[in-house]
């Protein structure tokens, strides 16, 4: 969080935090409409953000379910979770890669898919549902609702890119389809982060048939669909492109426009740094969460662009 985002949060969380608590008592809390902006990061999303008040809610909600649902989730899931993240799934990925093709000595397949409007298809009754599979207390269900309900992309569907509770509710969703893959299909060579995922396979045809199945999961039980134009099934050795970086068996290079963005992000938040916007503690943490990413790529060409710019 930047320096100027903290500052506002605190003075705004001390002014509610008081009146938050008299209407938990008195069960009058409801949720605030958001502000809603666009960013293009790369693509155009619309973000929805909620006021301080809310973010309070959100933050103490979160913290209760990811210690109940976390437990629950599958290895192999790596969006918005501790000790996760692109990284590490990049590397898992290479593993995958590896063992498959028996050490680049045999011919194997994978299979990408996303899945269509993800965030603003997953339907309020079955994420309410899913939710209380686990939760019992009915003033933490009501108070979950609530938020469920505060946002709406289609009637009863939606939950906003914004809110931290969307993470941890979008991996409740798809720990559905997770478990389907694993327990029921016994896909060995499967991951996720957020919508994407993937599927490795020493057969074509096996993967060709998953679609299918995977298709008609998605639909009969989360109505969910997977984006058509999305789907792909390539050999392994021509590289899978996955989360900003091109995997190969021998090594791990990052996409051109995964490079673009990441100069353009190091100076912005370089700009930011000379402006007070943020301070240099928050500055190292961004900037070591991009080297870190090519401590595992070839590279050497963009590190020396990073390091012009952080001297500049």
């Amino acid at each position: 969080m930047k320096k100027i985002d903290v500052i506002e949060f605190s003075q705004k969380a001390e002014e509610n935090l008081f009146g938050l608590i008299s209407d938990f008592e008195n069960n009058k809390y409801s949720h605030s409409k958001y502000s809603r902006f666009i960013i293009c990061d790369p693509k155009k999303r619309e973000i929805a953000k909620a006021l301080v008040k809310d973010r309070i809610v959100h933050h103490a909600i979160h913290r209760i379910l990811i210690s109940i649902f976390e437990p629950g989730f599958i290895f192999d899931s790596y969006s918005s979770r501790t000790d996760k993240g692109i990284h590490k799934a990049i590397l898992r990925l290479r593993t995958f890669i590896l063992k498959i093709t028996k050490n680049n000595t045999k011919t194997a397949w994978v299979l990408k898919c996303d899945i269509k409007k993800f965030f603003d298809s997953i339907d309020h009754e079955i994420l309410s549902s899913l939710v209380r599979k686990k939760i019992k207390d009915e003033k933490l269900l009501i108070l979950i609702e609530k938020i469920i309900q505060s946002y709406h992309k289609k009637p009863e569907k939606g939950i906003p890119l914004g809110n931290l509770t969307s993470q941890l509710f979008s991996n409740i969703y798809l720990n559905e389809l997770d478990n389907f893959v694993k327990r029921e299909l016994r896909e060995k060579y499967y991951l996720r982060y957020a919508d994407d995922f993937i599927i490795l396979s020493s057969e074509k045809e096996q993967l060709e048939k998953l679609v299918l199945i995977i298709d008609n999961f998605l639909q009969t039980n989360l109505k969910l669909h997977l984006h058509p134009s999305k789907v792909s099934i390539r050999k392994i050795h021509q590289g899978v492109d996955f989360l900003g970086a091109v995997v190969f068996p021998t090594h791990i290079i990052l996409r051109t426009k995964t490079k673009k963005r990441m100069l353009r992000k190091i100076r912005a938040r370089k700009k930011e740094l000379k402006a007070g916007i943020i301070d240099e503690k928050y500055f190292n943490q961004s900037l070591q969460s991009y080297l870190g990413m090519l401590t595992h790529c070839r590279g050497n060409g963009i590190k020396r662009e990073i390091s012009e710019i952080i001297e500049a």
